[in-house]
This record gives structure tokens, sequence and C-alpha cells, in this order.
């Protein structure tokens, strides 16, 4: 019985090497242009896609990362026949946020919840990446930059992250929206509608 689960260990590991090769083709990258992102040697990235080289997950988590794949896509694991999410809500501040997405990097998409403001005025951050913002339900206040908005359910927003930014529930009640980020490029084409003065 152990011979043949080694046999059938080996034979998901010999796979790996050939899928690795395959992934980074599809994608148009270099081994060259792979080692300078994931600081993996181009000799030892040569030697696992050709099997010469046994894979570890130090080796396939930066890989994984760099050609924002699950690591389970990369060895081949068997599907597990259930789609479904079952990330843990994140509690932050008043703000409940249920993950959309499990796989790491690349673009992330959260439902978020937020019954009050987290504080008295707003206090807008700046980091890295491009965000987008879709109203599901209540009214969502959006400080950028100069700018002041509010959006209803069923509008958006999308904004580079390193303009200041705050986001939040308006004194009208609690706020439901979608948040999806994701690393500077990654842009979505649509316009909060300009807040209307009087």
């Amino acid at each position: 019985m152990t011979e043949e689960k080694d046999d059938r260990i080996d034979a998901v590991l010999n796979e790996v090497g050939p899928r690795l090769r395959r992934v980074r083709r599809d994608r148009g990258v270099t081994l060259a242009e792979l080692s300078a992102t994931t600081g993996i040697s181009v000799s030892t990235l040569s030697r696992l896609e050709s099997g010469q080289r046994k894979p570890s997950l130090e080796l396939l988590l930066p890989l994984a990362r760099a050609h924002q794949v699950p690591l389970d896509e990369l060895v081949g694991a068997p599907p597990t026949g259930d789609p479904r999410i079952r990330a843990k809500p994140i509690v932050r501040d008043g703000r409940t946020m249920y993950p959309l997405t499990r796989q790491p990097g690349g673009l992330q998409a959260y439902k978020v919840v937020q019954e009050k403001p987290q504080q008295e005025e707003p206090e807008p951050r700046v980091h890295e990446g491009y965000e987008w913002l879709y109203v599901l339900s209540g009214r969502l206040r959006l400080v950028l930059g100069e700018h002041d908005v509010v959006l209803g359910a069923g509008e958006a927003a999308e904004f580079d992250t390193r303009v200041p930014h705050w986001f939040g529930p308006t004194a009208d009640g609690p706020v439901e929206f979608l948040s999806l980020y994701g690393p500077q490029g990654e842009r979505m084409h649509v316009r909060a509608r300009p807040k209307k003065s009087g």
C-alpha cells in the first residue's frame, strides 16, 4: 500500500515540471523574466521544468504568486468538486469583510458590510494598488483627493490607491458593497457619479 502511495506521489511530482513550463509559455514569459520576478535562478527554474529538480514549497510558492495561479493548479491537485469559497470573515474597526477570492496575490475581492463610520472625520490614506467599489445597499461616502462623493446602490467607483482616499457609510445607516483590489494596472473602467451640490 505504501509503495502504491509513493508511486502516486512520484507521478504527481513528475507532472509538475511540464506543467510549470506550459504555464510559463502560455503567459509568454522567459526563464530570465521569471527568475527576475521570483528570485529563483534561471538554472534552478530550467532544472525544475525539465524534471531534473524536485519541486518544493520554497520554489512553488513564489512561482504560483508570479503566475497568479493557485498552488494546486501548479501541482495538478485533483479538483475538489466544490467551487465554494469558505474563507472566514475579517472583522476590523466595525467593518466586516467577506473574502470572495482564494488565490494569493493578484486581484482580491471582498463583500464588505459596515454599520457606522469608522471615525468622525475621514482620514485619507495612500498605498500601492488599484481599487474598484460597487455599492449593493445603503450609501457609501468616498473621499478621494479633492473629491467627496456619495455612491448609492448600483453605483461604482474606481481609483488609484496612491491618491489619498477614505470610504465608509454615511450617517444614513449601514452600507454593503463589493471591493476589488488589485496591483497597479489591473484597472476596471467604471466611474462614480459626482455628488449633487445643494
